[in-house]
């Protein structure tokens, strides 16, 4: 599987839109934070490109010879540029399942680690989203020990917080030599 990921396009707003059919399964990935279900192509447009700042917030895509099938955003936490936090993570209902996910994420941690030189990268997960967990874990990424509250159509959800640092990256990663 050859795959790469770039920049999110305006034009890729109505492909990303289709794959939220479901949902429980909007509310997993967006947390609320992109307004009610269902979602519209004008409303994830201006809640990603409006937000796009060369300095602290990067929407990007995932694609293979088929056109795109992922979208996932980096973005600094903070005022400091040591750590990005992946956010906004959905693949394609057709390629679920099938390690593009796990591929996409491993691109992401690629760019952030070794382009944009970070020194940690974290995410949160809602623990009613087991797939996504163990997608996460398996690209190296752990528990922190911290967890979010979030109301979600006046449901509490859990949501773990999951970090991995540089060195982790490295050792397995670079050594195994796997990207």
């Amino acid at each position: 599987m050859k795959i790469g990921i770039r920049p999110f396009r305006t034009s890729d707003a109505q492909e990303i839109v289709r794959w939220c059919s479901d949902e429980e399964e909007f509310y997993k990935w967006s947390a609320g934070i992109l307004g009610e279900y269902p979602l519209t192509v004008d409303r994830f447009i201006e809640s990603t490109s409006g937000r796009i700042d060369d300095k602290k917030y990067f929407p990007f895509c995932a694609f293979d010879d088929d056109g795109i099938f992922g979208f996932f955003i980096l973005r600094h936490p903070e005022k400091s540029l040591a750590e990005l936090r992946v956010g906004f993570v959905i693949v394609s209902p057709e390629k679920r399942g099938k390690g593009y996910g796990k591929k996409m994420l491993q691109l992401a941690l690629k760019y952030a680690f070794e382009i944009y030189g970070v020194e940690k990268v974290g995410l949160g997960v809602f623990e009613n989203n087991e797939s996504a967990i163990k997608c996460y874990e398996s690209v190296g990424f752990k528990k922190y020990g911290k967890m979010e509250l979030y109301d979600i159509k006046n449901v509490k959800w859990n949501c773990f917080i999951l970090n991995i640092v540089a060195e982790e990256y490295e050792d397995k990663y670079k050594k195994e030599n796997c990207l």
